[in-house]
């Protein structure tokens, strides 16, 4: 079974709830339609209470909520926690009642109270305005300070990684993290890639070096943000700096880091910036004809993921699901 398929089918044992705030764009529409008929999670849908949304016949019949949020019975209350959580910012009830007014505020109100287990969004909103509610509201997860993103990969034909399978990060985001940001990276994505595929995640830092083998101060967070981890959690198998060969490749990995935890075994692969990051993920795409998942948001209290806006609804679909295995719900 492919590994979307696998995700999908443990999505549906979670009985998850997701908002979809965009919903007049007919892609979401339509996806929200998928998900019901997957049945890979209950849809919440947001509306404006002035217009029908494409296809809400279609929408009702698959037993869909549509929430009419500007008349919401919670609206008021909403607009009194937006305003208790940013007042420290200089955010007036005012500007909390016009900010609610944005579907994707609403959204990320109704994940922060747990009224549902996340939302998908960022077909028809950039990134910056996607993300920029669940950080104000949602916000972190417990001994995380950096949000970050990752690509989970899916390599045809490869011995390497998890039989092909390597969660790569961050490759959306940050595009310059610090050694305390690299050590927030490298632990959400070990705990991502043990949620999105049930195995051990073996974590590698990235560089032009391996174990010293070259010497540069871009290389100090890399080799400290590893130390930082190998404290905090010393049972988690995790090495760096390496090389990309060394990392996967085990017969390398013998001659250049013999009796590395992870040299040879890495599935989990934190990149030292945004840029080696970005263009990794697209060398593998491209030139293996990989499939690439993502870019998956990681590091929030409670998931909230990014759409690209030249997403399709099969895209959605599967960003939904991956967005229910984030989420703390217990099968």
């Amino acid at each position: 079974m492919e590994l979307i398929e696998q995700i999908k089918k443990r999505a549906a044992e979670k009985h998850c709830t997701l908002v979809l705030p965009e919903s007049y764009d007919v892609r979401v529409a339509q996806a929200a339609v998928e998900i019901a008929k997957q049945h890979l999670a209950k849809v919440v849908l947001l509306s404006d209470g002035t217009n029908p949304l494409p296809g809400q016949d279609r929408i009702e019949a698959a037993g869909i909520r549509i929430l009419d949020y500007r008349h919401d019975g919670k609206y008021e209350d909403y607009v009194r926690r937006l305003y208790d959580l940013r007042k420290g910012k200089g955010l007036s009830t005012v500007q909390a009642a016009k900010l609610l007014e944005n579907p994707l505020y609403y959204g990320a109100m109704l994940v922060e109270d747990g009224c549902v287990d996340g939302m998908v969004a960022g077909a028809c909103h950039s990134t910056g305005d996607t993300l920029r509610p669940a950080l104000q509201i949602v916000k972190t997860a417990p001994g995380i300070k950096t949000v970050s993103a990752y690509f989970l990969m899916v390599v045809p034909d490869c011995t390497y990684g998890s039989g092909g399978v390597f969660l790569f990060a961050d490759s959306g985001l940050v595009e310059y993290p610090t050694e305390e940001q690299l050590a927030d990276i490298a632990v959400a994505s070990a705990r991502s890639f043990e949620q999105m595929t049930g195995e051990e995640p073996v974590v590698a830092l990235l560089s032009y070096s391996t174990k010293g083998s070259a010497g540069n101060l871009r290389l100090a967070p890399v080799i400290a943000a590893i130390d930082r981890v190998k404290k905090r959690y010393p049972n988690l198998k995790i090495d760096g700096e390496l090389q990309l060969d060394a990392a996967i490749d085990e017969s390398v990995a013998e001659m250049k880091c013999r009796g590395s935890r992870v040299a040879g075994k890495a599935n989990v692969l934190i990149f030292p910036d945004l840029n080696s990051g970005n263009i990794g993920y697209k060398l593998v795409q491209r030139l293996a004809k990989a499939e690439a998942y993502g870019p998956v948001t990681q590091g929030l209290k409670r998931p909230v993921n990014d759409l690209s806006r030249g997403c399709s609804v099969q895209d959605i679909v599967g960003v939904a699901a991956i967005t229910c295995l984030q989420a703390d719900v217990p099968i």
